[in-house]
Parts: C-alpha cells; structure tokens; sequence
C-alpha cells in the first residue's frame, strides 16, 4: 500500500455529493501537475478532518493548503486547531487562496463564458464572513474585478453578511441595470451556489472548480511551501 500524501487541499465541506467530488477533481487535477499525490480534507460537515489526515503521517514533513478564497476564521482558527490536535510536528499551512490577481483572472473567464457582456451590472458573491480580514481580501477581490469588467462590482453575501445576493439583485434592478449577472466566488457547487441561482439574477456563473488557473494558484501554494515529496 502505498504512503498517504503529504499534500493536503483542505476545503469547508458540503453535503452535496457533487461539491465533494469537485474538490477531489480538483485535488487529482493538481497532484497531475505537481507529479505527486494530494490528499483532502475538510473542516467542516464532513471527514476526513485535516487533524485525522496528518494523524496517518506522524513522521513525514506534510503542507496544508487552504483552499479557501480569504483569510477568515476556517484558515485562521479551524485549521490551526486541527494542526495542534494532530500533534504532528512538522506543518506548514499555506496562504489561503485569495486575494490573489490569478483568482480575479479565473472570475473573469467565468464570467465570458456565461454571456456576460459590457454594460451588465456585476455582483461578486461569496459565501460571507464577519471576519474583518476576509472582508477586506472580498473587497480587494471586488475592486480588482471592476478594472476587468470595467465598471464598479459590487459585493454580497449568500450567507453571513450583507448585502445577501438577493438584495445586491434586487437593488442593481432598481438602479437601472439593464441585466443583472452574478459571478459566483465559490470554489464549488453546493447550498451557497444554490443561493446564486435562486437570487433572481438573469446570469449566475459557475463556481471556480476545476478552472486550469486554480489548479496553477493551488499547485503553486504547494509548491512554494518547499515540502520534500516522501519516498
């Protein structure tokens, strides 16, 4: 039987068996380009925990790498709290996904591919946060979208935090827009997609999945986090 990876994607987690999927695409998808495995694990929802993956590689160096989209508590709390419950002694946790110029980029293509055209009003939705850190980096992130679509994008929620995308929908309506097109800031498809869909936008983009750009950026986390590949 062959080692377990000492390379872990850690994700949220999502009841919805196509999410979970999606993150293992993702995690195969990367392992390709970096020529070695990569486990997952999740924080929340459902198992693995990432306390339980490192708790299989008690003497092997192993990187985490968050793939979460800003610096809010699962990346600055939960993660670290499994790290410490593992006891291993050797992690590296990477930086989180964003903000990050190549993520903008992924939103972008996304958003070509949905019909998005000039003119549209834009909201970034992300899944929300209370963590002042992460709404900043989603600020950031908005702001950087708006030099590609070349006109303001807003920012909501479809969780915690508003505006919550139905009210950023409703609201760009009675400013005017001549439509409305929502460009999903979620890593994958699950009840915060969902939300996406049912907000009343005339376009909702897909989530960022197995984009070749975010195999790159996840790749790329591993990658400068300099952990040798174990026998």
């Amino acid at each position: 039987m062959s080692a377990p990876a000492n390379r872990i994607l850690v994700a949220h987690g999502t009841r919805k068996s196509s999410g979970v999927a999606l993150i293992g695409d993702i995690a195969d998808r990367v392992a390709a380009t970096l020529g070695s495995p990569v486990g997952v694990a999740f924080v929340d929802v459902l198992g693995p925990t990432p306390s339980d993956v490192l708790s299989a590689l008690p003497d092997r160096p192993a990187v985490l790498v968050p793939a979460f989209l800003s610096r809010g508590y699962h990346v600055r709390s939960d993660i670290p709290a499994h790290v410490a419950a593992s006891g291993h002694p050797d992690v590296t946790v990477a930086d989180a996904l964003g903000p990050d110029a190549q993520l903008v980029r992924v939103v972008g293509d996304r958003l070509i591919e949905s019909g998005w055209a000039p003119g549209d009003s834009v909201i970034l939705a992300a899944a929300g946060t209370s963590d002042p850190l992460a709404l900043r980096d989603l600020h950031t992130t908005a702001a950087s979208l708006s030099a590609v679509t070349g006109a303001r994008v807003d920012l909501a929620f479809a969780a915690t935090g508003r505006p919550r995308v139905d009210e950023a929908v409703a609201a760009a309506r009675r400013s005017g827009a001549r439509r409305v097109v929502v460009a999903s800031y979620l890593l994958a498809d699950g009840l915060f997609q969902d939300r996406l869909r049912a907000s009343g936008a005339d376009i909702v983009t897909a989530p960022l999945g197995t984009h070749p750009g975010l195999v790159r950026l996840i790749a790329s986390r591993f990658r400068r986090a300099r952990i040798p590949i174990a026998a």
